[in-house]
């Protein structure tokens, strides 16, 4: 069935901005703030947040980096073929930081609890906040709640999201996709089966 587009590019971009003005309201001058991205998705919208950061502000962002979570999953052992790891890059020290860690989609909590596990590797930070541009909040399994939501998503059933970036998909946009007969209409969404902000 066709997709439901939930943000287009332009209402994608707003979102992002909004993400932006949370962390600069929380965070002041953002020098004690290291902005991190989960490897492979959240690191697109890391990105985006950098470099919105950087044109609001008009400062380079002071601690920024990539992390990969791919052998602290708990089902990395579990999968037909062997996973390809992503680079990890931080290249400062974690102690006194305030950590935003990003994804694109929280949908169960797992990759976010490898986040975590992946990140303490590193060292002690002050606090580690959650920034998730998808929260699909009725599917959790474990107790793991954002700090900054682009937008609130009640999927149910197969329903799944994917998050599309230009750099990597030729266009920005978030979908949503049902595979049976449970596809949200224009009416469902209004009524909040589909919530935004």
């Amino acid at each position: 069935m066709k997709p439901v587009t939930l943000l287009a590019s332009k209402a994608l971009s707003l979102t992002i901005t909004r993400l932006c003005h949370q962390l600069i309201e929380d965070h002041g001058d953002l020098g004690t703030m290291a902005l991190i991205g989960l490897q492979p998705r959240g690191v697109l919208l890391a990105r985006r947040l950098r470099q919105e950061l950087e044109r609001i502000t008009g400062r380079p962002v002071p601690a920024y980096g990539e992390l990969d979570i791919t052998f602290h999953r708990d089902d990395f052992r579990h999968r037909a073929a062997p996973p390809a790891p992503s680079a990890t890059a931080l290249d400062f020290d974690l102690e006194g930081r305030h950590v935003v860690l990003v994804d694109d989609v929280l949908y169960t909590g797992r990759s976010i609890r490898a986040g975590l596990d992946a990140l303490l590797a590193f060292g002690r930070p002050a606090t580690v906040h959650l920034l998730v541009l998808i929260d699909r909040r009725f599917s959790r399994e474990l107790p793991i709640a954002p700090d900054y939501v682009g937008r609130w998503v009640d999927s149910i059933g197969d329903q799944r999201v994917t998050v599309e970036w230009q750099e990597s998909d030729g266009r920005d946009r978030v979908l949503l996709h049902t595979t049976g007969s449970d596809t949200p209409t224009a009416s469902d969404i209004a009524q909040g089966s589909i919530s935004d902000l």
